[in-house]
């Protein structure tokens, strides 16, 4: 086990053997820790962070500042672990990085590391699809809320949107997999994020129809159009429109809403009977519409013989 934890979305907070630690002394101090823990395989030059963090003095005033912010880290952090890690900083007269040999674990760390495995290509595999779950579980909040430093909202914004890929991926596999509770939990969590996320809805949309709610497909599409007018000023894209016209006349076809049928993995658990006939019926609409498209073809074909 780490010999400490930190967690960085939502609130900054340290633990170590089972207690709360104390979190730096607040200021820049905590600012530089946070910096370094989120870029922790990163070795940082020392003039770098004394121009990042104490941009506004001297120069030879930042370096004594980040002189003294070091100092304090190590004495902290030195007082409550004795002897029994390693030191928490590695410090040369040149640069600076969190020790590697540290017993060490982040939320944020093992957030990018899923997002890392998802970017190997080709389709998630269920290693893959169980490193997002756990990853979007620990997006219990935005990067260090309340802190409004030009760093930390540039790292919010990244981390939110591979927040909102993940999310996506999660949808299309519950989707496939026929697991639509799960894809509209997933689909709440993004909305949660960004209401006005037009994707989304139209996922969620999709994923009701799909396990047999029309009616909150239709209630998911207005949630959407009152969000996107009060929020943005807009109207919901062509796209949208189009599916929920094909959802009001219940004629939302199969390959629309499961864009990726590959089979369930070993040991699934069989789909509800009313997941069942929900599929059953979306596949005769299907049917049907091919038979309408028939007719139209061979009503087109007897106009045209007539007009000759």
């Amino acid at each position: 086990m780490p010999a400490w934890k930190v967690h960085l979305f939502s609130q900054f907070r340290i633990c170590g053997d089972e207690q709360r630690l104390s979190a730096a002394e607040g200021g820049k101090t905590q600012e530089l820790l946070c910096y370094l823990l989120i870029h922790r395989c990163a070795s940082y030059q020392r003039d770098h962070l004394a121009g990042m963090f104490w941009g506004e003095c001297s120069t030879a005033q930042s370096r004594k500042y980040l002189r003294q912010a070091l100092w304090r880290l190590h004495a902290i952090y030195d007082a409550e672990f004795h002897q029994n890690c390693p030191r928490l900083l590695q410090v040369s007269s040149e640069s600076v990085r969190i020790n590697p040999a540290i017993e060490l674990w982040t939320d944020v760390g093992d957030f990018e590391q899923a997002y890392a495995h998802l970017q190997k290509g080709g389709a998630p595999d269920a290693e893959c699809i169980e490193k997002m779950r756990q990853a979007v579980d620990l997006y219990c909040g935005d990067l260090l809320e309340g802190w409004d430093q030009d760093w930390v909202l540039f790292e919010r914004v990244r981390l939110q949107n591979i927040y909102l890929v993940m999310l996506d991926k999660l949808i299309g596999y519950c989707e496939a997999r026929r697991r639509y509770d799960d894809g509209l939990d997933y689909g709440e969590r993004a909305l949660h994020q960004d209401p006005t996320r037009e994707r989304t809805h139209q996922q969620m949309m999709r994923l009701h129809y799909l396990s047999g709610d029309r009616i909150g497909a239709l209630r998911q599409f207005e949630c959407c159009v009152a969000l996107l007018k009060k929020e943005l000023g807009v109207e919901p894209t062509r796209s949208t429109l189009e599916m929920y016209e094909q959802i009001r006349r219940d004629q939302l076809a199969p390959s629309l809403l499961s864009p990726s049928q590959t089979p369930p993995p070993a040991g699934t658990p069989e789909p509800s009977l009313f997941s069942r006939l929900a599929q059953l019926h979306t596949a005769l609409i299907h049917v049907q519409q091919q038979i309408q498209q028939e007719i139209n073809r061979v009503e087109q074909l007897l106009c045209r013989e007539k007009s000759d």
